[in-house]
């Protein structure tokens, strides 16, 4: 509700200048899906759609850098005609066909000018943008006055601490732009996920650093991950076994070298092999093994797929980009493969 009223105050705080307009918030992330590893360190991350303001359009370009689940993408902001449309009866300013003594008479800067180096979109320039606009838009928010507004400092996302008494939470705000009409989005700051590492064990083999350009907006299945939980809790609308499993596996496992992105891949897999039927509660200890299991076939042959990408077993719901559709799934133990050291240490932790 909160995030909703925010939408709102966005929406009407950049409809009379040329910034990038905000979408409805759409949750992503554990807290969220109902399987946070440990209450006490629960992030609410929210992902905000950033859609092109009037005379510009997004066109997304694939990075060199990076394949498969690891792929990153630029946003070239394009300015478009806007001669022959009218607002309330009047042409409005076109950036293209318009002088540029004119528009600076009008003090209207595109995009391009503001928020963007050279002709792309940049992550730290809207990132410090879209904090601001959130310092500004709170006292016009009809919750302001229950809860106390904090900001957390970096550079490719809004994180606010909001406190009310002695209840507290985070809210990490991502803003993303999302391919065609699907569920993939290329995003600010990589996702819970992608933070939390795809794959297991660090490769003991040197790897250049991992330092985003500030152009530079990962990809992101988030979204597609989100609805697939959704789905399957109206499957099973009395139960959450699947939850529970994630959570003793992410939590009472903390540590022990597999990473939460790891059991929830392995969960969301074993959640489309297992019939639904047979997650009941007296079923726990055998989907616990039946996870385990999955772990361990995964290992023996070194290869554990991406859940989203080339899965035909997907729900029809979760809509892919038409590049997407039929590809090879990426391998996420792929560096497992190329370190034979590492395979050796994930073993012996299984």
């Amino acid at each position: 509700e909160l995030m909703e009223s925010l939408m709102r105050v966005f929406v009407d705080s950049v409809s009379h200048n040329f910034y990038p307009v905000p979408q409805e918030a759409i949750g992503v992330g554990s807290a969220f899906e109902g399987w946070s590893p440990c209450d006490w360190d629960r992030v609410y991350r929210v992902l905000v759609p950033l859609n092109p303001p009037p005379g510009h359009a997004f066109h997304l370009e694939l990075n060199s850098a990076g394949q498969g689940a690891a792929r990153t993408f630029s946003v070239r902001v394009e300015l478009v005609c806007t001669c022959k449309k009218e607002q309330l009866g009047e042409k409005p300013l076109c950036f293209l066909h318009h002088s540029w003594k004119e528009l600076r008479r009008k003090q209207k800067h595109s995009l391009r000018e503001t928020l963007c180096t050279g002709s792309y979109l940049d992550v730290e320039k809207t990132s410090h943008w879209f904090c601001q606009l959130v310092r500004s838009s709170w006292l016009q928010v009809p919750q302001w006055h229950s809860w106390h507004l904090g900001f957390q400092p970096c550079s490719r996302s809004c994180r606010l601490q909001l406190s009310k008494g002695r209840k507290s939470l985070t809210v990490e705000m991502l803003f993303g732009v999302r391919q065609g009409d699907s569920d993939i989005f290329v995003v600010s700051q990589p996702t819970e996920a992608q933070k939390g590492g795809s794959s297991i064990f660090v490769s003991s083999q040197p790897t250049k650093a991992n330092i985003l350009a500030s152009t530079a907006w990962p990809e992101t299945c988030a979204v597609a991950e989100a609805k697939f939980f959704r789905h399957i809790a109206r499957q099973l609308p009395y139960e959450s076994l699947h939850l529970k499993c994630l959570q003793l596996f992410t939590c009472i496992l903390r540590g022990t070298g597999f990473s939460s992105s790891t059991w929830k891949t392995l969960v969301m897999h074993v959640l489309t092999t297992v019939p639904l039927s047979r997650w009941h509660r007296s079923a726990f200890a055998r989907r616990l093994w039946d996870i385990m299991a999955y772990l361990d076939h995964c290992l023996q042959l070194t290869r554990l797929e991406h859940f989203v990408l080339g899965n035909e077993r997907l729900p029809a719901e979760i809509s892919l980009p038409p590049a997407m559709r039929g590809l090879e799934p990426p391998n996420l133990f792929e560096h497992l493969v190329q370190d034979p050291a590492a395979l050796r240490e994930a073993r012996q932790a299984y």
